[in-house]
């Protein structure tokens, strides 16, 4: 499934980028070849809080992040307040993603390639979140910012 590409998105995807300062990556990996652990380090490395959460991994810490269990529990812990909430999960499991976010007061839901609800979309969209789908934070980075390596 190709991104679908437009200026009101791209318009959209770069005031979030521009503006966040902290992004909760759902089903983040410790595992270094995984796609989710690259986009964390990258945003990491480009000065973004991130928050890491995955309940598999709750005792450990990745990227030198303590690695949190929910999105309320990172919340609580951190005293932080959450820009994106950037989802490496299944389309099946984005709408209890969603309804966390809202719950958290996160600013945005932001579905990886090729994941894509619009049942969620609609619910984060009804509750004032900007939503992005099928999107790649790290990709969406790189373009704004014209870094090719």
């Amino acid at each position: 499934m190709e991104a679908q590409i437009d200026a009101q998105t791209n318009t959209q995807i770069d005031q979030l980028l521009n503006h966040a300062k902290t992004i909760a990556i759902i089903g983040v990996s410790n595992k270094p070849e995984r796609d989710s652990f690259k986009v964390a380090q990258y945003l990491k490395a480009h000065g973004y809080q991130i928050l890491a959460i995955n309940p598999l991994l709750q005792e450990q810490t990745i990227l030198g992040e303590p690695c949190y269990a929910s999105l309320s529990e990172a919340k609580q812990q951190s005293g932080m307040e959450i820009d994106i909430v950037d989802c490496f999960r299944k389309a099946d499991d984005i709408p209890p993603i969603v309804s966390e976010a809202i719950t958290v007061g996160a600013k945005a839901v932001w579905m990886q390639l090729e994941i894509t609800n619009q049942d969620a979309a609609a619910q984060a969209r009804s509750a004032g979140l900007a939503v992005v789908m099928n999107r790649c934070t790290k990709i969406e980075h790189k373009r704004l910012h014209n870094i090719t390596n």
